[in-house]
C-alpha cells in the first residue's frame, strides 16, 4: 500500500488532497476545525526548516560562484541581471497584490488566533544597523532572517576569499545544503495530509469567500509569472541578446515542461543546461556556470510570489503596510528567493521570514499551503525560463554563443 502511495507523483496527491479537503470542509462545516492540528503540524515542520535551509543554501550558493578574482565578465553580468530582474519581479507581485487585492473582503472573525503583531517602526539608520548580527547564534535562535542572510553572505564571501584553504569548509556547506534539501523533501511528503486538513478547515470555517480569495491568489500568481516570462524575459532576449524571441522559447520548451511537472529547478537543471547548449548555442562554460548558479539564486517567480502572498495575508488580517514595509518586503523577498532551495515547496518555507518582518500573521501560511503546489509549478517554470534567458543574454554579451545552433523556424 505504501508503494502504491509513493508511486503517485506528489503533485497529484496534493491536488487530490486539496479537492477532498474542500469537499469535506463544505460538508462538515465549522467542525472541520477539529482536524486543523494536522495542518498546524505541517506548518510547524516547515517553519523548522527556515534557518538551516537559508544558512546552508546561501553560503553554498555564494561559494559556488568560484574565485571572486575570476568572476570576470560572466559572473558580474549574470549577478547584475539576477538582482535587477529579481527586484522587478517582486515589485510586480506587490503591484498586482495592491491593485487587485486578492485577500480583501474575507471575514476572519471565526479564526481564533493570537494578536496580530505590529510592524516595528524603524528609521533607515535602525534598519541598516539591524542587518549586522551582534551574535549569529542569537540571530538563528530568534529567527531574525535579514541579519542571518547578511551573515550567510559574508561566510560565503569569506570562503571565496580563502580560495583553496576554504575548500574543506565549502564542502561542508555544500553537503549541508544537499542534506537540507533531502530533509525538505521528507517534510514535503507531509503536504497531502497538511493540505487536506487546512483546506477542510478553511472551507468549513470561512466558507466560499475564502475559496474565492484563494482562487484569485492562484490566478494572480499565474498572471505575474506569465508577465515575467513573456514580457521581461522576451525583452531581455530581444533587446539585450538581440535574438529571435520565438526561437528562444522553442529552444527551452523541454525545460519548461519538465519544470512545470516537477516544480523543481534542481531536478530540471540537466534539461535546462542541455537546452541552453544544444538549442540556444550557449557555450558549455557559460551554460554550466550561469544555469547552475541560477538554479540556486535566480528565483524570480518565487520573489514575485512572496511579495504577492505578503499583501494577500496583510489584506486578510487587516494589516496596514507602509512604503517602508514595501521596501523591506522587496529586499527580503529577493533575498528569501535566493535562499529558497530549488525543490518543491521551498517558496512556502520562505514565507515565514517575510511575513514576520512586516507583521503579517503566520496563519497566512495555513491559508495558502493548500494551493501552493499549483502555484509552485508555474513559479518554477518562471525560474527555469529565467535561468536560460540570463545564460543566453550573458553568452551574447561575452561572445560565448553560436547563433547557428539556435533553433530556427525552419527546424520545427
Amino acid at each position: 500500500m505504501f508503494r502504491i502511495w509513493f508511486n503517485i507523483p506528489l503533485w497529484q496527491r496534493v491536488i487530490a488532497a486539496l479537492i477532498l479537503g474542500v469537499a469535506v470542509g463544505m460538508w462538515w462545516g465549522p467542525g472541520a476545525e477539529s482536524i486543523k492540528w494536522i495542518g498546524d503540524f505541517f506548518i510547524k515542520s516547515i517553519k523548522m526548516l527556515v534557518v538551516p535551509l537559508i544558512f546552508f543554501s546561501l553560503v553554498s550558493g555564494v561559494a559556488a560562484i568560484g574565485d571572486l578574482r575570476k568572476l570576470g565578465a560572466v559572473g558580474g553580468r549574470a549577478m547584475l541581471i539576477f538582482v535587477v530582474t529579481g527586484q522587478i519581479a517582486v515589485w510586480l507581485g506587490l503591484f498586482l497584490g495592491t491593485v487587485l487585492a486578492p485577500g480583501a473582503g474575507v471575514d476572519t472573525s471565526a479564526i481564533e488566533m493570537g494578536a496580530v503583531p505590529e510592524p516595528v517602526p524603524t528609521t533607515a539608520v535602525d534598519m541598516i544597523l539591524s542587518i549586522v548580527p551582534e551574535s549569529p547564534v542569537q540571530v538563528m535562535a530568534d529567527v531574525s532572517v535579514l541579519p542571518l542572510i547578511v551573515f550567510s553572505l559574508l561566510i560565503g564571501i569569506g570562503i571565496l576569499m580563502a580560495a583553496d584553504e576554504g575548500t574543506p569548509v565549502q564542502k561542508v556547506f555544500d553537503s549541508g545544503a544537499v542534506i537540507m534539501q533531502k530533509v525538505t523533501m521528507v517534510v514535503m511528503e507531509l503536504t497531502p495530509f497538511g493540505v487536506f486538513a487546512l483546506m477542510a478547515w478553511v472551507a468549513g470555517t470561512l466558507g466560499l469567500d475564502a475559496l474565492i480569495a484563494l482562487s484569485k491568489l492562484v490566478a494572480l500568481n499565474y498572471l505575474g509569472c506569465l508577465l515575467i516570462i513573456f514580457v521581461m524575459y522576451s525583452a531581455m532576449i530581444k533587446f539585450l541578446a538581440r535574438l529571435p524571441v520565438r526561437d528562444f522559447f522553442r529552444g527551452i520548451i523541454d525545460a519548461m515542461a519538465v519544470s512545470y511537472s516537477t516544480a523543481s529547478s534542481n531536478a530540471t537543471l540537466p534539461v535546462t543546461m542541455r537546452c541552453a547548449e544544444r538549442n540556444l548555442g550557449v557555450s558549455n562554460s557559460v551554460a554550466s556556470f550561469v544555469v547552475s548558479l541560477g538554479a540556486t539564486i535566480n528565483m524570480n517567480g518565487t520573489a514575485m510570489y512572496l511579495g504577492l502572498a505578503t499583501l494577500f495575508g496583510a489584506q486578510i488580517f487587516g494589516v496596514d503596510l507602509s512604503w517602508a514595509d514595501y521596501f523591506l518586503i522587496s529586499i527580503l523577498a529577493t533575498l528569501g528567493a535566493v535562499g529558497a532551495a530549488g525543490i518543491p515547496g521551498a517558496g512556502l518555507i520562505m514565507m515565514a521570514l517575510v511575513f514576520g518582518a512586516v507583521g503579517v500573521p503566520l496563519e497566512t501560511i495555513a491559508f495558502v499551503a493548500g494551493v501552493d503546489r499549483i502555484m509552485d509549478m508555474m513559479r518554477t517554470t518562471t525560474n527555469v525560463s529565467g535561468d536560460a534567458a540570463v545564460a543566453t543574454t550573458v553568452a551574447v554579451m561575452t561572445g560565448e554563443i553560436d547563433r547557428r545552433e539556435m533553433i530556427s523556424a525552419d527546424d520545427v
